[in-house]
């Protein structure tokens, strides 16, 4: 196996930092990652976008090009409105998941802003029973913590 050279290794680094790191880059057939080392199919937003110019461009038919790139014709299909609604920015991976505390909302903030004025000394724990009764939500005690944690630091 050939060794990788330290500055392609800096680059995996980079590539991992951004999230842009191909997490199955041996799927990558096409004969232009295999052939010229400019194409690395540890790039990911490389690798997407050289899959949409095969089709686009070069008018491959997408099963086929889909196939070689190591992806489903769905996951082309995404790629593809991506990159028509945002460019190049939409090739690059995003996070997966929620996005911020969606139990804890704004209305959840104030009613615990309120049960401390009445009483500074409750704890988050004894929170967690006032707003499952109020609101109906099971919060986990860390993620309320972390609430308010950053609404605290927001009044600072």
């Amino acid at each position: 196996m050939a060794r990788r050279s330290p500055r392609r290794d800096a680059k995996a680094e980079a590539l991992r930092a951004a999230g842009a790191l191909h997490p199955r880059p041996q799927a990558v057939r096409d004969p232009l990652f295999a052939s010229h080392e400019f194409f690395d199919p540890r790039d990911l937003v490389q690798v997407r976008y050289e899959m949409l110019r095969r089709v686009d461009v070069d008018g491959q038919p997408v099963a086929r090009t889909a196939d070689t790139f190591g992806v489903s014709r769905p996951t082309f299909y995404q790629t593809q409105a991506a990159f028509t609604q945002q460019g190049i920015a939409g090739l690059v991976p995003r996070k997966r998941g929620p996005r911020g505390a969606h139990k804890v909302t704004d209305a959840v903030l104030a009613f615990v802003a309120a049960q401390r004025a009445e009483d500074p000394a409750v704890t988050v724990r004894a929170l967690l029973p006032r707003i499952h009764d109020h609101f109906g939500l099971d919060i986990h005690r860390r993620s309320l913590e972390r609430a308010v944690r950053r609404q605290e630091k927001k009044r600072r």
